[in-house]
């Protein structure tokens, strides 16, 4: 299991963690890569599967009791998305029987800056 060093300290206000971002005036023109990155990060459940896999390497029905109302279907669809996108990866033990566990890779893990400060955001302005 792969541990940020961020995880050791508390969590930044939304202000501070922006304050270390570039001027959003520098980003004017559509930039596909991010658009791209909204679209994987802001599927249905998404959010969810990477703040759990965040957590560390977790079994599939771990995963799935982790995050109520999700079908078992689509958190297959959602975990086969992230693989391809290279931000998951998926282990088979050679177990009896079959053990079978997510784990975010480096990339995958780059994701939690966006997770906290989106978690921050909604802490702070949407109704419980």
């Amino acid at each position: 299991m792969k541990t940020s060093a961020n995880r050791d300290q508390p969590p930044q206000s939304l202000e501070t963690l922006l304050e270390t971002l570039p001027p959003i005036d520098q980003f004017t023109e559509f930039c596909p890569r991010y658009h791209h990155a909204m679209e994987i990060i802001g599927k249905r459940w998404m959010g969810a599967i990477l703040l759990v896999l965040l957590h560390g390497t977790h079994r599939y029905n771990e995963i799935l009791f982790a995050i109520p109302g999700i079908s078992d279907r689509l958190l297959t669809e959602r975990l086969r998305e992230l693989e391809a996108e290279g931000l998951v990866i998926r282990r088979i033990a050679s177990t009896s029987p079959v053990r079978v566990e997510y784990e975010l890779t480096d990339r995958g893990q780059e994701l939690e800056l966006a997770v906290r400060v989106i978690s921050a955001w909604a802490e702070k302005w949407l109704p419980e």
